[in-house]
């Protein structure tokens, strides 16, 4: 290893900048918890410490992102389906009134305007170009109103409450000869320019202010300083909630929950990891730091925080020290490292994440993901138990992996969905820095990051070029595959065995690249669960023989403790016995597991199902799907059906198939098939061959998604009387559809074709929906349905369209009592076909049928609904026919209900039996209720 702190020296010597002025803001402001205001004066003196000429400068004004529906914020809540920041009152909502800005010394009015895309930020346009090293002064005038804190943890809580974050105007920084215009939408990553801050706040109430910046004079007001400033945080409060803790390194103020430990065990544990983090990264820059639990919350440890505190699996002080740790390395890492937060946010998670990984082995080696729970006998059996706590990061990036949906860490923030911002894409970062530093040694990429994190609170390019090239100066490997290929792509990595042979003395084997993405792996030699020897291998576009000494080993394993982030750890290992079994051995396992690599895993479950033919059915459900998706997909559900004391269920078994650099972005190729019964005393058994092909914008961000699905859907009823035709029996229908669908919290758009042919009939139909979210809170549905018959040669209305109910002959929908024409059962509606809520004496189109429903709500989940259309059948002129009611929409698609109030049949609440008429929308399937919470994040 070649020296290191020459280089680091050379560095010093190279980059130290020359002594420039720093942009600073007077602030004065008055705090109203009452009315939720801070009126505000300010003076900001900008000084142009760039080489070029400005004309404009550019202040980040985030708090108006509250200020309106049409913001990127707000479009940011809707895009990731949050409708409570649309739905909000406007006091709820914050904002920026009244700004005023004056050029100091002239007191003439500046010339200013905000962008309608970007009401954020405000551009001010300078009466004289401002030079390099010159400084222009203003003086500006402005009312916050602070929003609720509901929509992103910052803002007013209960009580006087409030906690404020990006809330002044503050210089934008410049590089690269412009303004970086970031916009706020919800991720942490404003780009200020550093400025020194004095800032004295007056509060018209009992009140006590908190903030990281140094306390100059208490009371009322109080002024608070800091110099070189990212931003700044203002916590008021009028409880004794915050705690103060100080020791030789800073001053800590946090107000973190602390699950019933003693202060002075707490303050053992924050002097412990402030210590850490200054051991490992260096010197915090400031006197004060804080940490809240409004940060935590913003970013918790997720796995930790799912978890109610009756049945957490960790000791109190455990879980504190840990959201303690990951809430101040966050807070330390973005107070002070000049890192662009949105374009290169990786090295603030890659550096987080490395350390709290450090961290636990070095205070918790041995402790699993699961705590005690591994410990317990019932549960040692599972792989989530007996999973290391590290474990678990490689997990959750490789959900995303498997899922298709993982993204480059290096890519802009604002670009990553939900769950790579803050879970898979975190923990890949500090994995990689991990993996790194097991390829070209922990000190070089530690001692890396120390000298990185020196020079960048001083040098103002490029942080991933500083980073870049500190850490090629620390080792002699190269090392481009890893900006390349582990942070700028999202190229997968998977390594398998070829050919092994053996001797007495040596090894011989052969390495396959599965996907020719070429990265560093080490093998390891294993006898009896100990590592005997360890070997990186480098190079391996191809495949490629190795040989080399076999020092007892009777095991081959390829990354065998998981520093490279593969895709499948299920074929890196080859016994070197010489009998061995080829195949890994079945492993059953109860409900749910993380996959285990050296099994094959049979999970069952016990089910209830129900329909009123079966009754409520218990069943066991055996499957292979563990968290991680896998290429093939089993899932047999034998239920019994105590109504007939006979077994039904369903099957399923799948090949899914994703391609990493398509639009066509997966196919699954599968076969189901199901057995129950329709009718008392009748069943159908059905079989569905279906290829599904899903496409998908390359931006993963957005929600439009397209499916094409093709499928014969083979039928065979019981049971049906004698005189029934042979094709209600059993019949074959090829069903292709294709689905195309926008959707978000303010807004749907989609549509869906359908062709049916079978020998008796063909048809086609087309199904257009849209929902709108107005800015008043009205919202207006729409669903267009038109379906035609290309032939019909059936005399039955099994195959006909319905207008209020399917028929449902391709055993779709969950009808609970599918066969039923009169009381509670029949009054389940699906929205399909013609989608009436009231019924008719033509419910059937056997040539075609068009119709149009429509709902808008009157006050919050209270609807009214219409529904008008065409009926047409054979040898009879089209009908008209038309509905209208109030719809109680509780959970869009999974409970709602439908009141008909006037229809073709007449005014329909004074008929009798009204009961009767009314409809209902319910869903039991806890897997379709699942996609109602998790759509956010993927």
């Amino acid at each position: 290893m070649k020296s290191y702190y020459p280089f680091f020296l050379l560095l010093l010597t190279l980059y130290a900048p020359a002594a420039t002025a720093q942009h600073s803001s007077v602030i004065s402001a008055v705090l109203d918890t009452e009315t939720r205001t801070l009126s505000v004066t300010q003076q900001l003196v900008y000084v142009n410490d760039s080489n070029d000429t400005l004309q404009t400068i550019v202040l980040n004004n985030w708090i108006e992102a509250y200020a309106s529906k049409d913001t990127p914020l707000a479009k940011r809540f809707s895009d990731e389906f949050i409708r409570s920041f649309h739905l909000a009152k406007n006091n709820e909502r914050g904002g920026t009134d009244n700004l005023e800005i004056h050029f100091s010394g002239t007191g003439a009015a500046a010339d200013w305007f905000t962008m309608n895309d970007q009401p954020d930020l405000v551009e001010v346009n300078l009466p004289n170009r401002l030079l390099p090293g010159e400084k222009t002064t203003f003086e500006m005038t402005y009312l916050i109103k602070v929003p609720s804190d509901k929509f992103t943890g910052y803002g007013y809580g209960p009580g006087k409450k409030l906690y404020l974050r990006n809330c002044f105007l503050s210089p934008a920084r410049f590089e690269n000869h412009h303004f970086v215009k970031y916009s706020n939408n919800n991720s942490d990553d404003m780009a200020n320019a550093p400025t020194d801050y004095d800032v004295t706040i007056a509060t018209l109430q009992d009140v006590k202010l908190f903030s990281d910046l140094d306390e100059q004079e208490s009371g009322n007001p109080v002024r608070f300083v800091g110099k070189k400033r990212n931003d700044f945080v203002l916590f008021s409060s009028d409880s004794h909630e915050m705690r103060t803790y100080k020791n030789d390194v800073t001053e800590v103020v946090t107000d973190l929950k602390d699950n019933n430990i003693d202060e002075i065990r707490k303050a053992l544990l924050i002097d412990k990891i402030v210590h850490y983090v200054d051991n490992n990264i260096g010197r915090y820059p400031y006197e004060k730091i804080m940490v809240t639990q409004a940060d935590y919350e913003r970013n918790p440890f997720y796995g930790l925080n799912q978890l109610p505190a009756f049945i957490s699996p960790f000791p109190n002080d455990f879980l504190y020290e840990v959201k303690f740790l990951k809430t101040y390395l966050n807070n330390f890492l973005k107070n002070s490292l000049r890192v662009d937060p949105r374009a290169d946010n990786w090295i603030y998670d890659g550096f987080q994440v490395y350390f709290m990984m450090k961290y636990i082995d070095e205070n918790y080696p041995g402790i699993k993901m699961m705590g005690h729970v591994s410990k317990l006998g019932l549960f040692k059996s599972y792989n989530l138990t007996q999973l290391d706590f590290n474990g678990q990061y490689s997990y959750f990036y490789m959900l995303m992996a498997r899922k298709n949906l993982d993204q480059p860490i290096g890519a802009p923030k604002n670009t990553l969905i939900k769950f790579n911002e803050q879970i898979a894409g975190k923990y890949r970062a500090g994995l990689s820095f991990r993996y790194l530093a097991d390829y070209i040694g922990k000190d070089n990429v530690e001692k890396s990051i120390t000298a990185f994190y020196c020079k960048n609170q001083t040098v103002n390019r490029s942080a991933r070029d500083t980073l870049e090239t500190i850490l090629k100066a620390a080792t002699d490997k190269d090392i481009d595959w890893f900006f390349k290929t582990i942070i700028d792509s999202r190229e997968i990595v998977d390594y398998k065995f070829g050919e092994v042979s053996k001797t007495k003395d040596s090894v011989t084997f052969t390495v396959k690249n599965k996907t020719g993405t070429t990265v560093p792996i080490p093998v390891y030699g294993v006898r009896n669960k100990e590592i005997v020897f360890k070997r990186w291998l480098e190079g391996i576009s191809t495949d490629s023989t190795f040989t080399m000494p076999r020092e007892s080993a009777t095991k081959l394993v390829l990354n065998y403790n998981n520093e490279v982030p593969e895709y499948n750890l299920r074929n890196n290992w080859r016994s070197l016995k010489d009998f061995r079994i080829s195949n890994r051995p079945i492993k059953f396992v109860f409900m749910k597991d993380l996959e285990d690599p050296y099994y094959n895993q049979i999970l069952y479950v016990p089910t209830l199902t129900y329909n009123l033919y079966d009754g409520l059915s218990p069943g066991f459900r055996f499957h292979n799907k563990t968290i991680l998706d896998k290429p093939f997909v089993f899932d047999v559900n034998p239920i019994y059906s105590p109504n007939n004391q006979s077994l039904v269920g369903n099957f399923s078994f799948a090949v899914n198939q994703n391609n990493r650099d398509s639009n066509l972005f997966g196919m699954r190729y599968q076969i189901n098939g199901s057995y129950f019964h329709y009718a008392p005393e009748s069943a159908y058994f059905k079989l569905t061959p279906i290829v599904f092909m899903k496409f998908r914008d390359p931006d993963l961000r957005s929600n439009h998604k397209q499916t094409l699905v093709l499928r014969n859907v083979i039928v065979k009823r019981n049971n049906l009387p004698d005189t029934a035709d042979d094709e209600l029996q059993n019949y074959s229908v090829f069903n292709a559809k294709f689905i195309d669908g926008n959707t978000e919290a303010t807004k749907h758009f989609g549509y869906t074709t359908d062709l049916q042919l079978s020998k008796s009939f063909g048809k086609a139909s087309v199904d257009m929906q849209f929902r709108k979210l107005f800015n008043d809170n009205r919202q207006i549905s729409l669903r267009l349905y038109a379906g035609t018959f290309l032939y019909n040669r059936t005399d039955d209305d099994y195959f006909s369209f319905g207008l209020d109910r399917p028929t449902d002959y391709l055993f779709d929908y969950d009808f609970y009592g599918r066969s039923e024409k009169s009381g509670l059962f029949s009054q389940q509606l699906i929205i399909a076909e013609g989608g009436f809520k009231s019924k008719f004496g033509t419910p059937f189109a056997n040539q075609w049928i068009t119709t149009a429903n429509v709902g808008f709500n009157i006050w919050n989940w209270v609807e009214v609904y219409g529904d008008a259309g065409f009926v047409k059948n054979r040898f009879t002129q089209p009908e008209f026919l038309y509905d209208s009611g109030i719809r109680l929409n509780l959970v869009t698609d999974y409970f709602e209900l439908y009141f008909p109030v006037y229809s073709s049949n007449g005014w329909e609440v004074g008929q009798p039996n009204y009961n009767e008429k009314i409809r209902f929308v319910v869903t039991l399937d806890p897997r379709l209720l699942v996609n109602l919470f998790t759509r956010k994040w993927f």
